[in-house]
């Protein structure tokens, strides 16, 4: 049976951040995710997870000003430092919310003279995470960003992420694999599960074009879905898409 979260990021932004655990819940999710949570602290998250009885999924570690249209900070070899003090944030929050994943974003790079750097910079960074929250029993996962969205963007295909886990080999890394983006693309979402679902750490999902809720475009929601829950994957899916009108209306897919 497939088990769905709700990304607070993406879903309920109707309200504030500290509301949308309880509109999670009454919508009927035991689990969330959250981009970057950084917003509040990691105590007040952890009582509203308590107090509405709901999982923390994922989050993010920082990345830099990646969503205001800058390189972000995973794969920037100018910025090695201040990415491990993301990663000593993030582990401060692991450590209180425990959650099952963390995802490393590895950002954009503009001066494509640089890119194979940047890249290396990026695997440095993964194998250190790897290194920190290992021990944590917490899964590290990396994800592709189409490029449409995000020009620049050092890892935007399925075949970047595998070449990425070839060359590091790290048993506790694996892809975050976004339904979305992959489409994006023009990939084969069951080709890649059908494939390679021993290499996915975590699962998101929004419809496209677009970015909506399933049903508003050309996905075929109840052919994948049903893949993945026939499928040896048994992590959570995450619901990461931007609704069209208020978020409770949104929830067809769902209920």
């Amino acid at each position: 049976m497939l088990k769905f979260c709700a990304n607070l990021s993406m879903l309920f932004t109707e309200v504030d951040l500290v509301e949308r655990f309880e509109r999670a819940k009454k919508a009927g999710f035991t689990a969330v995710e959250i981009q970057l949570p950084y917003s509040l602290s990691a105590e007040k998250i952890k009582a509203l997870l308590l107090e509405h009885q709901l999982n923390l999924v994922l989050f993010n570690i920082d990345a830099d000003d990646l969503l205001q249209g800058g390189e972000g900070l995973a794969a920037v070899p100018e910025k090695k430092v201040q990415f491990q003090l993301a990663v000593a944030q993030a582990l401060e929050y692991a450590q209180i919310l425990q959650p099952e994943v963390i995802n490393v974003l590895p950002g954009r790079c503009f001066d494509l003279s640089r890119e194979q750097a940047y890249l290396d910079t990026f695997k440095e960074n993964l194998a250190y995470v790897v290194d920190v929250f290992t021990p944590l029993g917490i899964k590290i996962v990396f994800e592709a960003i189409n490029s449409y969205d995000m020009p620049g963007f050092i890892i935007s295909t399925s075949q970047d992420m595998l070449q990425i886990l070839a060359e590091l080999s790290l048993d506790n890394l694996y892809v975050q694999y976004d339904i979305y983006h992959r489409v994006s693309m023009g990939e084969s979402v069951a080709e890649f599960i059908n494939q390679h679902v021993d290499k996915i750490g975590h699962i998101q999902f929004a419809d496209y074009p677009g970015r909506h809720q399933p049903g508003t475009g050309l996905i075929d929601f109840q052919k994948i879905f049903s893949l993945i829950d026939r499928s040896a994957y048994s992590g959570w899916v995450g619901a990461e898409y931007k609704p069209i009108a208020e978020t409770i209306n949104s929830l067809s897919w769902f209920k």
